[in-house]
């Protein structure tokens, strides 16, 4: 029994440790994963007549806003409270937080793998996907295991000392939420996006190699004597012309992998002409893809950077979900600046921070830099700071 425990400690340990680390890469992502459940939560509650709906709509809309705060504080917690099983630091304490955690996973994991909406969870994030079945399998098998340590919670043995675990634990805390800071302001230390550098966008957008498409069967949905009847082609009865001719499907028979790495790219200007293959055509080019417009703090910085790029010769381009309102915002200075609305969740996933920027060379991403990158940008244009 106790070599048992030994083993499972360890492995629940290290697996909340890994969980935690893979998702503190890239917090942002896990609060976009949040806010598609709430969205989601929302959208279902508003459309049933559940008798907490108006309350329950409130806490959703509440915790959508504060999405990135929630996940921050999730991936810490999980990052200490493997930490602490491992080195056996307030076991009683610590198994009980793991319990509600795994319930709290397993009740996400199970919706999205029952709901049929979610092709990732989100749990490892973007750098180690998995399916929302596989989520939901490894989640039960951790809530069983973590009852199991409950149960013989009196084997696990407390390692070195108190004052050891302490300052092992409180480093912990610290490098947890010392990484997600960087992070959240200088990008993901590792990028398993597909807006990544190196990548050619144009590319991105295309099937991957030696990849299936989906496969669909055509048939015919014809009505006889009250009752309706499905043939393919090749079905087709004799008496065909005793039949009335309701509709034609295309049904999905095998499910390919042919999905493109990026989808709905597309950068089009207010007069919605689609502009993107121009922009990927362009010999080097800046494209800075921005979310949230209402008090950027970088405008100015932008249009230096724009004025000095044109000496250059070099395009900068705006992408963003509202670009009437960045016209507005640059006002003067946009004739340095061109504007493109994008879909809102290819700007979500390209940039990490507000803003990020790119540096393209016939649409492929050379360089990536942070909303703290404005400086490095100009000194590859001119070799020197902006003010």
């Amino acid at each position: 029994m106790k070599t048992a425990i030994k083993i499972v400690q360890i492995f629940v340990g290290v697996l909340f440790i890994v969980s935690g680390l893979v998702k503190a890469n890239d917090p942002m992502g896990l609060s976009y994963k949040m806010q598609e459940f709430f969205e989601l939560w929302n959208a279902e509650l508003s459309a049933g007549s559940f008798f907490l709906k108006s309350p329950l709509m409130a806490l959703y809309s509440f915790l959508h806003d504060h999405s990135l705060f929630l996940s921050v504080m999730m991936i810490t917690l999980e990052i200490i409270a493997g930490v602490a099983i491992l080195l056996g630091f307030m076991k009683n304490f610590f198994l009980w937080l793991l319990l509600i955690l795994i319930i709290f996973f397993t009740f996400l994991t199970g919706y999205a793998f029952l709901s049929g909406k979610f092709t990732n969870c989100g749990c490892f994030g973007d750098c180690l996907p998995i399916t929302p079945l596989t989520s939901f399998i490894k989640d039960l098998l951790l809530l069983v295991m973590i009852i199991f340590l409950l149960f013989g919670r009196r084997y696990i043995v407390p390692a070195f000392s108190a004052a050891k675990r302490k300052l092992i634990l409180a480093l912990s805390l610290f490098f947890s939420l010392l990484l997600q800071w960087y992070v959240l302001n200088y990008l993901p230390l590792a990028d398993c996006l597909p807006f990544k550098k190196g990548n050619n966008i144009t590319q991105q957008m295309l099937p991957p190699p030696g990849s299936v498409p989906d496969s669909f069967a055509m048939k015919f949905i014809y009505e006889k004597e009250g009752k309706q009847f499905e043939f393919a082609p090749e079905e087709l009865p004799a008496d065909l012309e005793t039949y009335k001719f309701i509709d034609r499907i295309d049904k999905l028979v095998r499910k390919g992998n042919a999905e493109p790495a990026i989808k709905n790219f597309s950068l089009s200007g207010i007069t919605g002409e689609d502009s993107t293959k121009i922009v990927l055509a362009q010999p080097a080019a800046i494209l800075v893809f921005a979310q949230d417009l209402k008090a950027p703090s970088w405008t100015g910085k932008l249009n230096l950077l724009s004025q000095q790029a044109k000496t250059k010769g070099i395009p900068v381009y705006l992408a963003t979900p509202a670009s009437a309102d960045a016209i507005k915002l640059f006002d003067a200075d946009a004739a340095s600046i061109q504007f493109f609305n994008a879909d809102f969740t290819i700007v979500r996933t390209a940039a990490r921070t507000e803003p990020t920027i790119y540096y393209l060379e016939a649409g492929t991403i050379k360089e990536k830099y942070s909303q703290n990158g404005f400086d490095a940008v100009n000194k590859k244009l001119t070799g020197t700071n902006i003010k």
